[in-house]
């Protein structure tokens, strides 16, 4: 149902929009429901990145912020374009550049420039209250819109939307993100830490991750376990400070060492003392690498920005090495666990 309303809803942006000079947008499937692994089955959350690609007469760069955030941050600059030149037939663009303003402001739509941005940086904010607006628009257009409540609950950094239909109902979380050159890592706009200026994104592995799961199942044995292994260990996370994150994490690193024959449901008790036992040595030595940054076991049909794949691989639980107290505190949320 996600996935179909997704593709009409983009398919909406792409007609209403043509005329335009807003970002155009398509889904991607991310996230532990896509992934097999929610935990949840009665609360799932789909999550969708919709990738933002610039539109005519714009380009994105993605500028380093130094600022020294433990999460890789970026800002998006926007940049017009001289369309001087296009040559396409029924194109009557007028180039942002070399065009008088009073005739562009007569003739044309504002550029992405004048709608989305804050200076000249593709704001956070700006975007998701813009989308949500053509959501509540599009879905009167759908067939879904018939049989389908839609009730949208939009954050600062993302767009929410809850439908339900009887005793039936799903949950969709949108993040919006932009790719780092031809790679499968994004820059998005998942929420994060309070006070983070509404043109800054963080770095998200989501998408590679995604592809990293998908890349096993197509190689796994039809009967692997690997994704439940996940379920019931993530399932059992609740009042436990440990997060689903760092589960995954280790359930990665051991997809890559461990046959995946050996995933099997009569391997269900091994695999599942095997996460823990990870998670135990990688507590008690503060140790625990992240799966993509640096990683040398990370699929190469996945594409990485070459300065990713080459990163010295980031340290997650280095917060616990100069923190005792935290330490002591993720060590008794194991036990917990357990």
């Amino acid at each position: 149902v996600i996935i179909d309303l997704m593709g009409k809803l983009i398919h909406i942006f792409g007609q209403g929009l043509s005329d335009s000079f807003y970002p155009v947008p398509t889904a991607v499937r991310v996230g532990s429901a896509f992934e097999g692994w929610s935990p949840c089955a009665h609360n799932v959350v789909y999550c969708v990145l919709v990738a933002l690609s610039p539109p005519p007469g714009h380009t994105f760069h993605l500028e380093r912020d130094t600022a020294g955030m433990p999460q890789r941050s970026f800002c998006v600059p926007v940049e017009l374009l001289c369309t001087c030149m296009r040559e396409q037939p029924g194109e009557d663009m007028l180039c942002f550049l070399h065009h008088p303003e009073e005739e562009l402001r007569r003739k044309q739509e504002p550029s992405l420039l004048d709608t989305l941005c804050t200076g000249s940086y593709l704001d956070v904010e700006k975007t998701v209250q813009w989308f949500c607006q053509f959501v509540r628009v599009a879905w009167l257009l759908l067939p879904q819109s018939r049989h389908w409540h839609l009730m949208l609950q939009p954050s600062s950094r993302s767009c929410t939307f809850q439908l339900s239909k009887e005793k039936e109902g799903f949950v969709a979380e949108m993040i919006f993100g932009v790719r780092q050159g031809d790679s499968d890592i994004f820059v998005g706009s998942q929420p994060s830490q309070a006070g983070i200026p509404s043109t800054t994104r963080l770095e998200t592995y989501a998408v590679a991750e995604a592809k990293f799961f998908r890349h096993i199942s197509r190689q796994a044995p039809q009967d692997s376990w690997h994704c439940r292994c996940l379920q019931l260990l993530s399932g059992s996370l609740m009042g436990v400070g440990l997060s689903s994150s760092t589960l995954k994490t280790v359930l990665m690193h051991l997809l890559s060492t461990v046959p995946l024959r050996e995933w099997s449901r009569r391997d269900l008790g091994q695999r599942l003392m095997g996460i823990l036992k990870y998670l135990h040595c990688s507590l008690k030595t503060k140790r625990l690498e992240h799966f993509v940054i640096g990683s040398e076991s990370f699929p190469m049909e996945i594409r990485l920005p070459s300065d990713l794949r080459l990163a010295e691989p980031l340290k997650l639980f280095q917060h616990l090495a100069s923190n005792p107290d935290a330490h002591v505190k993720a060590m008794q949320e194991y036990i917990c666990l357990l």
